[in-house]
């Protein structure tokens, strides 16, 4: 189990830190920002608030403590949100025809802990609408993240998405990230 999934297991969903209102601001700052750049397709922009042994993770159950080496919906590193994004991008991507929007709305934001460092661990709401093949499909769930804080800023070191229906069934395949 990576560094970032063990802090992850190993802390408690409903914590609530002290923290001060500059970092609470700032963490619902970034995730805001997330949301921007998954919205607008700034996927270089996206891709550097990872750290760079980073993870996104989606996991396929709701009990799972890492993702490393078991089923998963995602559980990817840089070099694999790096091939997904080649790929959808490709002039040749049917399943991008017409291309895809995204809408996040982040919500509930809250810092259970943070550490000597600034490393912060948070979980929040949201709700993403996307728009692809004339129809809109609804993902909503929780998020949980482990920030690192680094001199620019906060960092990725692991994204957790819990979708609420991840055992639905849909048409077709999810191709970005929620």
């Amino acid at each position: 189990m990576g560094e970032a999934a063990k802090k992850l297991a190993q802390s408690d969903p409903f914590a609530i830190a002290d923290v001060s209102p500059e970092t609470q601001a700032a963490v619902e700052r970034f995730l805001y920002r997330q949301a921007e750049f998954l919205d607008g397709k700034a996927w270089d922009e996206w891709l550097a608030l990872f750290t760079e042994d980073g993870h996104y993770w989606m996991p396929a159950e709701e009990d799972q403590s890492d993702g490393d080496g078991v089923p998963n919906i995602f559980w990817e590193d840089l070099n694999l949100m790096k091939m997904r994004i080649g790929r959808n991008n490709h002039p040749q991507a049917h399943s991008q025809a017409p291309n895809n929007r995204l809408c996040h709305v982040v919500s509930n934001t809250i810092v259970e802990h943070e550490d000597a460092n600034g490393d912060v661990i948070v979980r929040s709401r949201f709700h993403c609408a996307e728009y692809l093949r004339y129809e809109v499909r609804q993902f909503t769930g929780k998020y949980r993240h482990y920030l690192k804080k680094t001199d620019d800023g906060y960092r990725i070191a692991l994204q957790r998405v819990d979708l609420v229906n991840r055992e639905g069934p849909y048409e077709y395949v999810m191709q970005w990230w929620l």
